[in-house]
């Protein structure tokens, strides 16, 4: 218990370290002898939590979730899909939650290094074929159909909408509030919602 939790530790002060040393710098300058300087660690400590620098800055879009598909396929069979996913990511929305700075930070790095941006779309891909394969299994349809694909192609742009507006800070609501406006926006049919009077 004592040893994950020092490598849970180890990990984050990477991360940090990383997006630290890349905000201030940029991601051409900074080594990875510096990352590991910086967190206390040697190079080889480093390699053995993240494979590059780049992985360490744009980090596991379902960290904190421990097996999306099992969760999903063991969602109740009238709950919604949705609803199901919104309940499979809970764990996700929270930590990025409670690690609103640490999030904010990544958001600006990858922001002002458009390079990490390729990156952090295969990250997101990986994440989104994973949706689609257990949406497929779930609703016993053959992996060539395209409905799980567009379920989970849907999904992956709402929830990036709502951590914008999460991030924006203009509204103070927790994540999940934001991803659940997105989710019922698509549970709706995406029907143009009424314009407001003062508007």
């Amino acid at each position: 218990m004592l040893r994950e939790a020092k490598r849970r530790q180890t990990r984050l002060d990477l991360i940090i370290a990383a997006l630290r040393l890349v905000d201030a710098s940029g991601a051409d300058r900074v080594t990875v002898d510096e990352i590991a300087a910086a967190a206390g660690v040697s190079q080889r400590t480093f390699f053995n939590y993240f494979a590059t620098k780049e992985d360490a800055l744009v980090g596991d879009p379902l960290e904190g979730c421990t097996d999306l598909r099992a969760q999903l396929l063991a969602a109740r069979a009238d709950q919604s899909l949705l609803d199901a996913l919104l309940d499979a990511l809970a764990p996700v929305f929270q930590q990025i939650d409670d690690d609103r700075d640490l999030w904010l930070l990544r958001m600006r790095v990858i922001q002002h290094n458009p390079q990490l941006l390729p990156l952090l779309i295969a990250a997101a891909a990986t994440a989104e074929q994973q949706f689609a394969e257990a949406v497929a299994e779930r609703g016993s349809l053959p992996p060539n159909h395209p409905f799980p694909a567009v379920v989970a192609a849907a999904t992956n742009g709402a929830v990036r909408v709502a951590l914008i507006r999460w991030a924006a800070g203009d509204d103070p609501r927790p994540l999940e509030h934001h991803v659940r406006e997105a989710f019922g926006m698509l549970a709706a049919g995406l029907v143009l919602p009424p314009i407001p009077r003062n508007a």
